[in-house]
């Protein structure tokens, strides 16, 4: 397929550049269903909110078995080797800085202000095989841990 020409139709969005993005991060950066759609849990079954979009874009809530939402939820995880996304053009790994920087420039928009955060060299918590100091991102309850990371599954989905 690589030896293929590609020639791609795009066409001006209808709601703009901010419907395209939240259209495009419902698909590609998310996970199944993410924490705060879990309502419940009782050890058998489980209660989520969805989003019915059919009927108004009403916020529902279902109830199946354990097994039943682990099979939904499974249905999501790529096989090994494979990756949710991958990206290309100005968002590819290569130069991806630059090329945002370039993409504001022509945009005529403010430029990016990127800042360092400065960590206190005598943290007490630090990352056995560099000896940097670690930056505490979340704290997370016993509840949240479970829902991350359950004891008897672990399924990546990214």
């Amino acid at each position: 397929m690589f030896r293929q020409d590609w020639v791609v139709y795009a066409k001006p969005a209808f709601g703009g550049p901010d419907q395209v993005i939240r259209y495009l991060g419902r698909y590609t950066h998310r996970v199944a269903i993410s924490n705060h759609r879990l309502v419940s849990f009782d050890g058998e079954k489980v209660t989520f909110r969805w989003k019915d979009y059919a009927g108004g874009n009403k916020q529902r809530l279902m109830t199946v078995s354990a097994d039943e939402f682990m099979r939904r939820f499974l249905l999501h995880v790529l096989p090994k080797g494979f990756v949710r996304i991958r990206h290309f053009g100005v968002l590819a790994n290569f130069r991806r800085s630059v090329s945002i920087d370039l993409c504001r420039k022509l945009l005529e928009m403010t430029p990016l202000v990127r800042s360092i955060i400065k960590v206190s060299s005598n943290s007490s918590w630090l990352c056995p095989l560099c000896q940097a100091p670690f930056i505490l991102l979340e704290r997370l309850t016993a509840t949240q841990l479970f829902w991350r990371f359950p004891a008897t599954t672990f399924a990546d989905s990214s």
